[in-house]
């Protein structure tokens, strides 16, 4: 175990502003704890899908007014592309002690804070849970299968990626479900509420998501395919041209501490620190085949990719 990490060296005070794509609920979570830990900051916080948000923060970066100090996004290849326009602030102090390097950037401008991995939801009144990916591209499912969209959810963003470099999934799983009527639109609340109501049999979807709403009553469950599943860190990262470095570092930095761990557990997500379990109803993550990817490869490719997409599903 590492060390109990130190907070920002002088006593952080004044305003910080995050931009974050966390669920509104999970979001006030997280920053009445966090102005709970350092009552001195003032916190204003904005919360979008990761695509409006970086959208959001390309017209500020040229309008040269960038409000936010601090991103916390589902996602490292939005923050990737902003670090190679140089928009990110190395911390190479942050608290990584109790950190997979796998689950933080090789240069410390982006820490991940959880593990959520995209699975297959099922509605378990109307539908059967099924083994492979390939499953929701049958016949049988045809304009059953909801899934979010890459061009507004980060997750799918990562899953898109993540799936076409993939050889047992690859594009063409994609061509099969556009072939299978299914269009993607939205994030993952809209897809899970509409496996949940039964709209749809089957649908792509965090397990986080999933895992909540089973517990609270909703006749869905989840498979983790054979071919494997992608999982996005919901990253935390300091603008360069942030207004407030030490508040942001304390964001960080409580983030990746035990308490801000514990809260990521509370939440009812998988904590990025191995030292805490995650909670009742997770899989144990060494029973799970986590795909990777090349974040930086997914940063060059992005433009490509995302206009594919599209192509495919007639945008």
């Amino acid at each position: 175990m590492g060390a109990t990490p130190t907070f920002a060296e002088q006593t952080p005070g004044g305003k910080l502003v995050v931009y974050t794509s966390q669920a509104p609920e999970i979001a006030q979570q997280t920053i009445d704890a966090f102005k709970a830990a350092y009552p001195s900051i003032q916190v204003e916080w904005s919360r979008n899908g990761t695509t409006q948000l970086m959208n959001v923060l390309h017209t500020e970066m040229m309008a040269g007014d960038v409000k936010a100090d601090v991103l916390l996004v589902a996602d490292s290849i939005n923050l990737g592309a902003l670090k190679k326009e140089g928009k990110l602030m190395a911390y190479p102090d942050a608290p990584v002690g109790n950190l997979d390097s796998n689950f933080y950037d090789k240069d410390k401008t982006w820490f991940g804070t959880k593990i959520i991995a995209t699975v297959i939801g099922y509605n378990t009144k109307n539908a059967k849970p099924v083994e492979s990916w390939q499953a929701l591209t049958s016949p049988d499912n045809k304009g059953q299968v909801a899934v979010p969209s890459p061009l507004y959810s980060g997750a799918a963003l990562y899953n898109l990626h993540t799936a076409i470099n993939t050889p047992a999934i690859g594009w063409n799983f994609y061509q099969q479900l556009a072939a299978n009527d299914i269009t993607p639109e939205g994030g993952n609340g809209p897809a899970l509420k509409a496996v949940a109501s039964g709209l749809d049999k089957y649908g792509v979807i965090t397990d986080a998501d999933i895992i909540a709403a089973k517990k609270k009553g909703s006749p869905i469950d989840l498979v983790y395919p054979k071919e494997g599943v992608s999982f996005v860190t919901e990253p935390v990262a300091i603008l360069s041209s942030s207004h407030n470095v030490p508040a942001a570092k304390a964001f960080v930095n409580f983030l990746l501490s035990k308490q801000g761990q514990a809260l990521v557990v509370k939440q009812g997500n998988r904590p990025i620190d191995a030292s805490l379990a995650p909670p009742e109803g997770f899989e144990a993550i060494g029973n799970i085949k986590l795909l990777t990817l090349d974040a930086d490869k997914a940063v060059d490719d992005d433009k490509q990719v995302r206009d594919k997409f599209t192509r495919i599903f007639g945008g």
